[in-house]
């Protein structure tokens, strides 16, 4: 049953995939710690992007004490928050677990690609109402980290609002503007867009081939009501994704072939 969450009473695991020390994460927590009652951060000791939704099971993990109430894990996001919730908050699990703030946005299919979604979506595998937040970005040496924070005292307000559902998890892109240019929110579908249109060749100096997947993408016309339409008109794009991948509708025409 979809439920509310006051977070002034809540307990607040906080995740990422750009690293403990990024600044977005940073941006996140001191928002966050303004309204709940608890705040935890667990996170990866490095950069994790676009590790998806991978689990380290070949290794021992290693959680650090970065100071109160902050750790430090030696693996993915995924990891990061599986170890949040089951070992450093094992004894009061959280009330809702928010990734984010990502270095980057995570609009249409880069959400099949990103730690931040990940960790996200591990909370929403685990029970728990999670959410992720990105801040788009169009020059890396210049993101916009004033539009996440004076935007989300806002976004979090109106997240007081929301009845989660349990298999569902909420997907939050900033706009790569201005504060004062933001257009406000809506609530929109995953667009299309697929990383990797271009892969550089080259060769390394032992004169062996290699191949670089590029950022350059091959985009569809960002159609009213996606994620990359809201983005692209300054509006804050607030996702909701499904945990169940079945294509339902197809479900039917299936069966009629496999009887």
């Amino acid at each position: 049953m979809p439920s509310r969450i006051d977070l002034s009473q809540a307990r607040v695991l906080i995740s990422n995939d750009d690293g403990i020390h990024a600044p977005g994460i940073k941006i996140l927590e001191n928002a966050v710690r303004a309204v709940a009652r608890e705040v935890w951060v667990v996170a990866p000791e490095t950069e994790q992007s676009a590790t998806s939704h991978s689990l380290t099971l070949r290794r021992p993990l290693r959680i650090r004490n970065v100071s109160d109430g902050r750790f430090a894990v030696d693996g993915t996001p995924t990891d990061s928050v599986l170890l949040g919730i089951q070992r450093v908050m094992q004894d009061h699990r959280p009330d809702i677990v928010m990734s984010g703030v990502n270095r980057g946005a995570n609009l249409g299919e880069d959400v099949h690609y990103s730690g931040t979604v990940a960790a996200a979506m591990e909370g929403a595998l685990m029970g728990i109402p999670s959410i992720a937040f990105s801040q788009e970005y169009d020059d890396k040496r210049n993101v916009i980290w004033e539009t996440s924070e004076r935007w989300m005292p806002d976004i979090l307000a109106k997240l007081n609002d929301v009845a989660y559902d349990p298999s569902t998890l909420l997907n939050i892109n900033l706009p790569d503007c201005r504060p004062d240019e933001v257009q406000g929110m809506e609530v929109t579908r995953q667009g299309r867009r697929k990383i990797g249109g271009e892969i550089q060749d080259g060769r390394d100096p032992r004169g062996e081939p290699y191949y670089w997947v590029g950022i350059q993408r091959d985009e569809e016309k960002f159609q009213h009501g996606t994620d990359l339409d809201a983005c692209i008109r300054n509006v804050i794009s607030v996702t909701p994704l499904t945990l169940d991948l079945t294509a339902g509708s197809e479900l039917d025409r299936l069966r009629e072939v496999f009887p």
